[in-house]
């Protein structure tokens, strides 16, 4: 392996990336479970959709609550507290009866994603990474997580297949808490200037919240949130309940994929490999862009692949189609946030800031999936909340435009 390949993949970034992967595993398998829950208690759909809008709520409120815990205690320790309330919350869940026990519970392994989930490992990854490998192996770290999407829904399809929801949930638990062997390689090697550290965590947030640029990427990665936790939540029903038949002679047919059901838990599979390219490259292409523009385009890319989508008929072919295309703009915007952050105001306080930032993108997810829930109950599709999508990431391309991609200190000294 060259040096530059080796200053690259650390190990501190494939352990990061391997805590990643397992704990985006079981977040995007939840979709998968939300028919057989609802099915066995006979609830509305909104009473496990807001289950897991809580669950993405519970997460971006937990996410600078971890990073303010992982820069006080170490990375560590914020990681390893985060694994013990994702298990804690899945085993738990796995005896809950009543909607509001799992709602209360989603809560729980919410904060288990926080602790466990981008915003630490991200802010771990790029405090170990030189500036210029940083915006590449955020890209990778990231990718990971699209790696776990990959594994995540049909392994939690297949074993439900041959098991209760319940039992799932205990080998998830088992599962997250085996991730944490990797834990002793999470040590850092600060790339932080002596500036920064200097600096207090007051006057950082005092910077952060009085400065514009701040709050338009805290607006921006709203979509961003809202997008993704409909999709996760609801598109493995969307695509059961409105694609059309699958051809029993055809390609799908032929790779094993029968069934609607089938084909849903598979679409967030190719979203997942989809996103690992395009995040990858997201992450090059970082280093070579101003960030604030790429993130633009590719919001505006979101728009326009869904409204394609949702105006033509819905078939297997275009479930495949519009699973890659989002696939590669999925998780493509978060190294460029987490990048243009750290950019901005430094790695000090990288995992707080970005926190902060992220509550904005779980509060679009709460919303994203109760919304799918509710509008459903009431209309019986899913139309109207995927046009509110449509027109939130419309308004994510636009406010990124306004951003000065420029470090806060070297901005405001001339």
């Amino acid at each position: 392996m060259s040096a530059s390949r080796a200053q690259l993949f650390t190990p501190v970034l494939i352990a990061g990336s391997l805590v990643i992967l397992v704990s985006f595993a079981i977040r995007g398998s939840f979709g998968v479970f939300q028919i057989p829950i609802e099915s066995e208690f006979g609830w509305p759909r909104a009473e496990f959709s807001l289950a897991i809008a809580i669950q993405n709520l519970a997460w971006g409120i937990g996410q600078p609550i971890f990073g303010a815990i992982s820069e006080r205690f170490g990375d560590r320790k914020a990681i390893f507290l985060g694994a013990l309330f994702y298990a804690t919350g899945l085993v738990l869940s796995s005896f809950a009866m009543t909607p509001i026990a799992h709602q209360m519970l989603e809560f729980v392994v919410g904060f288990g994603i926080a602790g466990t989930g981008l915003g630490i490992i991200l802010a771990v990854v790029g405090r170990s990474t030189s500036p210029e490998h940083r915006s590449m192996a955020l890209g990778i770290a990231t990718a990971a997580g699209s790696g776990g999407q990959i594994i995540g829904a049909p392994l939690a399809e297949w074993l439900l297949s041959i098991m209760g929801w319940q039992s799932v949930f205990l080998i998830f638990a088992a599962a997250i808490l085996a991730a944490m062997a990797v834990l002793p390689f999470l040590k850092t090697t600060s790339q932080v200037s002596k500036a920064e550290l200097e600096e207090t965590f007051r006057s950082i947030l005092k910077k952060a919240a009085t400065d514009p640029t701040y709050l338009l990427i805290f607006i921006g990665f709203f979509s961003c949130g809202y997008q993704l936790g409909f999709l996760t939540a609801h598109f493995p029903a969307f695509v059961e309940e409105l694609c059309g038949p699958i051809d029993p002679g055809g390609m799908l047919a032929g790779l094993g994929i029968t069934t609607t059901s089938a084909l849903g838990a598979v679409a967030l599979s190719i979203v997942g490999a989809a996103n690992i390219g395009g995040t990858i490259l997201a992450g090059y292409l970082g280093n070579h862009f101003p960030k604030k523009y790429l993130l633009a385009g590719i919001y505006l890319a979101r728009t326009i692949v869904g409204a394609v989508f949702i105006l033509m008929p819905i078939t297997p072919t275009s479930v495949v189609v519009f699973s890659a295309l989002m696939g590669s703009l999925w998780l493509a915007t978060v190294p460029l946030t987490s990048g243009l952050v750290a950019y901005i105001y430094g790695l000090r306080y990288m995992a707080t800031l970005y926190g902060i930032v992220f509550f904005s993108h779980q509060l679009g997810s709460f919303i994203g999936i109760w919304l799918g829930g509710a509008l459903y109950d009431i209309y019986g599709d899913y139309t109207f909340v995927w046009w509110i999508g449509v027109g939130v990431g419309l308004l994510s391309a636009i406010v990124h435009l306004p951003v000065i991609e420029k470090p806060y200190n070297a901005r405001t000294a001339t």
